[in-house]
């Protein structure tokens, strides 16, 4: 049985995070490329410029990001790597850099691909 968690880069690793994947377009600041947080890095899987610009981790545009963000993800080859990675893998971290823990790509992103797994059942 697979398993999604969230978890920001910056909190320190644990072992039961299992296989980590950083679903960020852009690299942490002050986040080392050889950090145990991170074992893929999945930049395409993100939001595109344009949407992450817009959107600036501004409350107000929450809902809207998640619909256009939503819409990304339908047209994005990514989504069936990711898809096998998580199934194929008991727990799957994905790990982003964000300050706003509950509004933030991976809350979408995690949200949209479990659906998309019970659908494929």
């Amino acid at each position: 049985m697979w398993r999604i968690k969230l978890k920001s880069v910056y909190d320190k690793y644990d072992i039961s995070d299992g296989l980590t994947v950083l679903v960020d377009r852009l690299w942490p600041r002050g986040v080392r490329k050889s950090t145990p947080n991170v074992e893929i890095w999945m930049s395409d899987i993100a939001p595109t410029d344009a949407l992450r610009k817009w959107y600036q981790h501004d409350p107000k545009k929450w809902v809207r990001f998640k619909q256009r963000y939503v819409k990304e993800l339908q047209k994005n080859d990514m989504v069936d790597e990711l898809i096998t990675l998580v199934v194929n893998t008991s727990i799957t971290t994905f790990v982003f850099a964000a300050h706003d823990q509950d509004r933030n790509n991976a809350v979408v992103l995690k949200d949209y691909i479990e659906k998309q797994i019970r659908k494929c059942k």
